[in-house]
C-alpha cells in the first residue's frame, strides 16, 4: 500500500472515535440586542421587522398585528400554512391563542442573519433521538423571509407536510 494510503488510512482511524462524539449542542445566544444590530440602517430594520413579527403574531398570537408585518400577498413555502396573509391568520389563529408579547423572542434564538431583502431567523431545535427513546438531541431550526416595502412577502422553512 502506497505511504499516502496508509497515512490517510491511519488518519480516518485515528479520528472515527471523535467523530462519533463530534455533535456539539447548539446554543441560544443570549444577546438579542447585538444580533439586531447592523451598520446598515435597512438591514437593522429588516432584522427588527422579522423579530418582532415572531415576537407579537408568532409567539405572543396577535393575528390583528399580521396586517402590521405581512404583505396581504405573503407567499408562504411551508406546506402546512396556505399561502396569503388571510391564509396565514386562518391557520395561525386555531393554534396561538392572544397573550402577553414579551419584550423578546421567547424561542432560543441562535443568529438573526440579514442579506439583501432575506432575513434568516436561527433557532436551537431540541428533538426526540430515533435511536434512543429516552434521549434528544439539539439540531437547528431555519426561518428565512423576504422583506418587501417594509412588510415580510415571503417564508421559507425547513417543515415537511404535516401527517396529521
Amino acid at each position: 500500500m502506497p505511504i499516502f494510503f496508509r497515512g490517510l488510512a491511519l488518519a480516518v482511524s485515528l479520528s472515527l472515535p471523535l467523530l462519533a462524539h463530534a455533535q456539539l449542542p447548539v446554543q441560544a445566544n443570549p444577546d438579542h440586542a447585538a444580533m439586531l444590530a447592523s451598520a446598515d440602517a435597512g438591514l437593522a430594520a429588516n432584522k427588527r421587522l422579522v423579530y418582532d413579527f415572531w415576537r407579537e403574531v408568532f409567539e405572543g398570537g396577535h393575528m390583528e398585528l399580521a396586517d402590521k408585518y405581512l404583505a396581504e400577498s405573503y407567499m408562504q413555502h411551508n406546506p402546512s400554512v396556505a399561502t396569503g396573509r388571510a391564509g396565514f391568520v386562518e391557520v395561525f389563529s386555531k393554534f396561538v391563542k392572544p397573550k402577553e408579547i414579551q419584550a423578546r423572542v421567547k424561542a432560543p434564538l441562535v443568529a438573526i442573519t440579514a442579506e439583501g431583502d432575506k432575513v434568516i431567523l436561527s433557532f436551537v431545535s431540541t428533538v426526540p433521538d430515533p435511536k434512543v427513546a429516552s434521549k434528544k438531541y439539539t439540531t437547528t431550526w431555519f426561518d428565512m423571509f423576504r422583506i418587501e416595502n417594509g412588510k415580510i412577502a415571503e417564508h421559507w422553512d425547513p417543515a415537511l407536510k404535516d401527517s396529521h
